[in-house]
C-alpha cells in the first residue's frame, strides 16, 4: 500500500540527494559545454593540427560508456598520482563525456554560417574576434539551442550513474531508503518526479532561450575604424 509518510520521514535524505545531484550536473554540464566550444573552436581554427585529435575524442566519447569513464576516473585514477573525490570525479566525468558532444554540436552551428558573411567581414577589416562575437556565435547560436538543450537533457538523466561510484544523489539515497524502509514505489516514485522536475526546467529554458534569439536582430558591424557613410 502507498505509504506517503515515508517520503516525509526520509525528507532530509531525498533532499541532499536533490542538492548533490543539481550542483554536480551543474558543474558537470558546464565543463560540458565549456571545453566542447573550445574543443570546436581549436579544430576550425587549424583544421591541420586539431581536426584529428579532436575527432578522436569525439569518437572516444560516442564509444565508451559514462559509467566506464566514471571507473576509470574515480577507481583508476589513483594508481596513476590522480586521486579524485566521488563527487569531483561524478562532474568531470560528466564534463568530459559532455564534451565530445558539445563539440559536434558546436562545430554544426558553426559550419552552418553562411560563408559569404564571413569572407565580407573579413572584406570589411573587422578583427577575428568581432567576426567570432558579433557574426558566427549570434547566428550559430540560434541553431544549437535544440540540440543543446536535448543534450543537457541526456547528461542530467544519465547522471544517475554516478550513485555507483557512491556518489548520495537522488539515486543512491532513494536506494537507501529502500534498503531501511522495504517500500520501493514510494522513494523511486520521488525521485523520478524530481528528474522530472529538473529536466522539464531545463527543456523550458530551452524553448524560451530559442524563442528569444529568434527574435532578437543582430546589430551591424562597422568595418574597421568605425566611420559610417551616410547613403542618399
Amino acid at each position: 500500500m502507498f505509504d506517503i509518510t515515508i517520503l516525509w520521514e526520509t525528507r532530509e535524505l531525498i533532499l541532499q540527494g536533490l542538492w548533490n545531484t543539481v550542483w554536480i550536473c551543474f558543474l558537470g554540464c558546464l565543463l560540458a559545454l565549456s571545453l566542447g566550444l573550445v574543443l570546436a573552436a581549436l579544430r576550425l581554427a587549424n583544421p591541420r593540427i586539431f581536426s584529428y585529435p579532436v575527432a578522436c575524442y569525439v569518437e572516444l566519447c560516442r564509444g565508451i560508456p559514462l559509467l566506464i569513464l566514471l571507473f576509470l576516473l574515480y577507481y583508476g585514477g589513483p594508481s596513476i598520482g590522480l586521486t579524485l573525490s566521488a563527487s569531483v570525479a561524478g562532474v568531470v566525468g560528466i564534463g568530459l563525456y559532455g564534451a565530445g558532444y558539445f563539440a559536434e554540436i558546436y562545430r554544426g552551428g558553426f559550419k552552418s554560417v553562411p560563408k559569404g558573411h564571413l569572407e565580407a567581414a573579413r572584406m570589411l577589416g573587422i578583427s577575428p574576434w568581432h567576426v567570432l562575437t558579433r557574426i558566427q556565435i549570434p547566428q550559430m547560436a540560434r541553431l544549437i539551442v535544440p540540440p543543446s538543450t536535448n543534450q543537457l537533457i541526456i547528461l542530467v538523466k544519465e547522471s544517475a550513474l554516478i550513485s555507483i561510484i557512491s556518489v548520495d544523489d537522488l539515486t543512491k539515497n532513494a536506494t537507501s531508503i529502500v534498503n531501511q524502509t522495504f517500500q520501493v514505489i514510494e522513494p523511486y516514485l520521488a525521485v523520478a518526479l524530481l528528474y522530472w522536475l529538473i529536466i522539464e526546467l531545463i527543456a523550458r529554458g530551452g524553448y524560451a532561450l530559442e524563442k528569444r534569439l529568434a527574435n532578437r536582430q543582430p546589430r551591424p558591424i562597422e568595418p574597421r575604424g568605425g566611420t559610417r557613410h551616410a547613403h542618399g
